[in-house]
């Protein structure tokens, strides 16, 4: 009579999960599940043996897309704005630059308590002599990475990795107003890429660029261009490292992007700054009302904004290699530009490349 009662919770009561919590556990899980099957396709690769493409299904990428990707990249650029105590300052940035191999020699300050954040050191500057930009080809690589994939584009698909494609359409969206771009004034009926090219003989041209956590991570003009028009796509963030972009088919198409349209000397050019986990934040420098990661967006919307206006009838011109933007970690880089069918590109899929190299010139 002396033994006190033990009071239990019915099992429903303990075991209560909520739906949120569930898609996070389930989608975070399968994730990192990814990312280990990525890590192994990347060690058969230095080992030279060809990987055959394997295309996630629809309800992989609906499972993927059930993680909260941009409410953790908003988490995490509030974190990243968080001031550290001076002390703590070299263990943490030193941690990050031993894992994803940071040169810092290259930075215009070495000292690492400068860095009053971790957003301070990701947008840290450069030495003006450690990236010389080249000027005898016409086109530059925009900032540091990895090149993906480059060439001509044809029958309106662009390649994200070697084998992987998506609708050049889906990506830059509709087409501008003619009085913005030069546009050819080509029948209906023509494809959307023919529809870009302005002069005959021109053909399209792409390359993708994808920045790892440890490059630099601004961005500048890759040419002598004027920017008449930008798109901002709001999306997913899911990651656009090429294991990933090898899985899902139109990845860059599911993810924030912004779209910067105009043109060069031979026609339409194009730059795409495409947001991933943690990247939330894309940043264009003369582009004060840019606002990415928003809480809310409607699912498959854009907005424009032209930078023509009465005042301004020329847009925004850029200069090859100005400064033009920043990324928050890593991401990627997408061009789509107009040129003579003698234009060639001076790379290697899969190579390193530093802002300022070559990319190509005719």
């Amino acid at each position: 009579t002396d033994r006190k009662k033990l009071h239990t919770a019915p099992i429903g009561q303990v075991f209560r999960l909520r739906p949120f919590h569930v898609l996070v556990a389930t989608g975070g899980g399968y994730a990192g599940y990814k990312k280990y099957e990525d890590y192994k396709l990347e060690q058969l690769e230095k080992r030279g043996i060809e990987v055959p493409v394997k295309l996630a299904s629809e309800w992989e990428v609906a499972l993927y897309k059930s993680v909260p990707t941009r409410l953790l990249s908003r988490a995490w650029g509030r974190l990243n704005q968080v001031e550290l105590p001076t002390w703590l300052r070299k263990p943490v940035y030193s941690l990050y630059i031993w894992t994803f191999g940071v040169n810092m020699k290259e930075a215009a300050v070495e000292d690492l308590h400068h860095y009053r954040n971790l957003s301070e050191f990701f947008r840290r500057k450069l030495k003006p002599q450690a990236r010389p930009v080249c000027c005898v080809h016409s086109v530059i690589s925009p900032s540091d990475g990895k090149i993906l994939n480059f060439g001509q584009v044809k029958n309106c698909e662009v390649e994200q990795v070697k084998g992987v494609t998506y609708s050049l359409e889906s990506f830059l969206g509709p087409r501008i107003c003619t009085e913005e771009l030069n546009f050819s004034q080509a029948p209906s009926g023509n494809s959307f890429q023919h529809q870009l090219v302005t002069k005959e003989g021109n053909e399209l041209y792409h390359c993708v660029i994808y920045l790892a956590p440890g490059d630099y991570h601004c961005f500048h003009s890759p040419t002598d261009w004027r920017v008449s028009h930008r798109r901002h796509f709001p999306g997913s963030l899911m990651s656009v490292n090429p294991g990933v972009a090898r899985w899902i088919k139109e990845l860059f198409c599911h993810n924030e992007r912004v779209v910067l349209t105009g043109d060069w000397k031979h026609g339409f050019f194009s730059l795409t700054a495409v947001g991933a986990t943690n990247v939330g934040s894309i940043r264009i420098y003369f582009d004060q009302d840019l606002h990415t990661n928003s809480p809310c967006y409607s699912k498959g919307s854009f907005n424009d904004f032209s930078f023509i206006s009465n005042n301004n009838k020329e847009g925004i011109p850029m200069r090859k290699g100005e400064h033009l933007g920043e990324f928050n970690l890593g991401s990627t880089i997408v061009l789509i530009f107009e040129a003579p069918k003698d234009f060639k590109f001076h790379l290697k899929a899969g190579q390193k490349i530093r802002f300022g190299e070559a990319l190509g010139s005719l």
